[in-house]
């Protein structure tokens, strides 16, 4: 198995550069590739910023990717519940913290939008300190 960093991942999903795509997409037809929960909250991030997707577009662009054969990922119920909040009008890295902290009784947050957002999303509450 192969891990992958995030320009990988984003040639294959933006096609923006020819031969890196061709590249990526080799690689991902031959081998079985491993992308860490960092480097999928880094595309989205990218995806976002750099290339201007939508919410909805970064979500269809992740469960595509996700539902390749050859793809692997830590913690997909994690990363699937986040994608759905995320469609849900969650910010993606919010919702991967969420979903990822849900053995947890509450994520304390500074931050009030993600606060109101994720009220009642889980059983893992959402607080200020």
């Amino acid at each position: 198995m192969l891990a992958v960093d995030t320009n990988v991942v984003v040639r294959l999903l933006t096609h923006d550069h020819e031969s890196q795509y061709r590249k990526s997409y080799r690689l991902f037809s031959k081998f079985e590739i491993f992308i860490p929960d960092t480097v999928i909250q880094e595309t989205e991030w990218v995806l976002r910023y750099a290339y201007e997707f939508s919410p909805e577009s970064i979500c269809d662009a992740f469960e595509r990717l996700f539902g390749m054969e050859t793809v692997h990922i830590a913690n997909s119920h994690a990363v699937a519940q986040a994608i759905e909040w995320h469609r849900d009008g969650l910010d993606f890295s919010d919702a991967l913290h969420l979903a990822n902290s849900q053995e947890c009784d509450a994520l304390y947050s500074f931050d009030a939008r993600f606060v109101k957002t994720a009220k009642g999303r889980s059983k893992c509450s959402v607080m200020r300190p």
